[in-house]
């Protein structure tokens, strides 16, 4: 039996940012569509059809949006719309499903294709979520999937961190933590995905004042989801500190500060024999120095 994984998110508190977040979410999804709109330009590359799709975290259709314009779009078939908020599924035609990625309802081998945009950071177990995707899939369906990466937001953790240390004597969590990208193709290995390929993009967004990005991030559903969060709630004193470190360090020359975001995007396809493999060892038809057109000379032998 495999252990149980630690629970670093609170999953109710996670819908209820959501749900919050709902009504006027389009006035911050600007990730979320930038995220759809690659996903999109991926499946534009590959020329095969994709006769089922679901899209977790499908949030206000931003993915089935972009698919719309697209050259994409005759060649993926039904897809389900699928998230943790039932708020953000409220309100439009086609198949909506309110699904948890950490349990998912498909059966396996069901879908043809499986997109995933800004939902898997707040999962407690990320390959235990990508593990379910893979079973959902064929054989040689199709995963894309974007998440918030380590680099994200470093400029507002370091203010806050450094500012309670300071007012306070100790600091807090108070910033999720994000998955480091060195470690993103591995999730996708460990998860038993074939081919897998991890891509960074990292969004730099100025604003005029830090509060204008505690805003934006409150409007997306991006807020502390913590199980452990810091007993005392963030003060303002603090806070006030916080925006001044943040202004001091990070203002550019027009005095607007920039907000890092990096987005990691992950390819998978659920292993099938018709997919490449690599070779084994020492069964290659050809010496490297043949293929490269070389003379080989072979390093001297070291005497005893």
């Amino acid at each position: 039996m495999s252990p149980t994984p630690p629970r670093l998110f609170d999953r109710g508190l996670v819908r209820k940012h959501l749900d919050r977040a709902a009504p006027a979410f389009e006035n911050a999804d600007f990730l979320h569509r930038r995220a759809a709109e690659d996903a999109v330009e991926r499946l534009e590359a590959i020329m095969r059809d994709f006769p089922l799709a679901v899209d977790l975290s499908a949030r206000r259709g931003a993915f089935g949006q972009a698919l719309a314009r697209s050259d994409a779009r005759p060649r993926v078939g039904l897809v389900i719309e699928a998230d943790l908020s039932h708020a953000m599924l409220k309100g439009r035609s086609g198949p909506r499903l309110v699904a948890d990625e950490e349990r998912l309802p498909f059966a396996a081998g069901g879908l043809d294709l499986a997109i995933s945009t800004f939902g898997l950071h707040w999962t407690n177990d990320v390959v235990g979520a990508l593990i379910q995707i893979r079973r959902a899939l064929r054989p040689d369906g199709l995963f894309i999937g974007a998440f918030l990466g380590g680099s994200t937001l470093f400029e507002l953790r370091r203010s806050l961190i450094d500012a309670e240390a300071e007012l306070t004597g100790g600091a807090g969590s108070r910033v999720s933590p994000f998955a480091d990208a060195a470690d993103a193709a591995g999730l996708l290995q460990r998860a038993g995905f074939a081919l897998p390929v991890a891509d960074v993009d990292r969004v730099t967004v100025r604003y005029a004042h830090p509060l204008k990005l505690l805003a934006d991030l409150r409007q997306m559903g991006e807020t502390n989801a913590l199980a452990d969060r810091h007993p005392r709630r963030l003060s303002r004193a603090v806070l006030g500190r916080a925006f001044e470190l943040y202004v001091e360090r990070f203002a550019e020359a027009d005095g607007r500060v920039p907000a890092t975001f990096e987005i990691l995007t992950l390819t998978g396809w659920a292993p099938h024999a018709s997919q490449q493999q690599p070779l084994k060892p020492g069964s290659a038809k050809m010496r490297l120095a043949e293929a490269l057109g070389v003379e080989e000379n072979p390093l001297p032998r070291e005497e005893d």
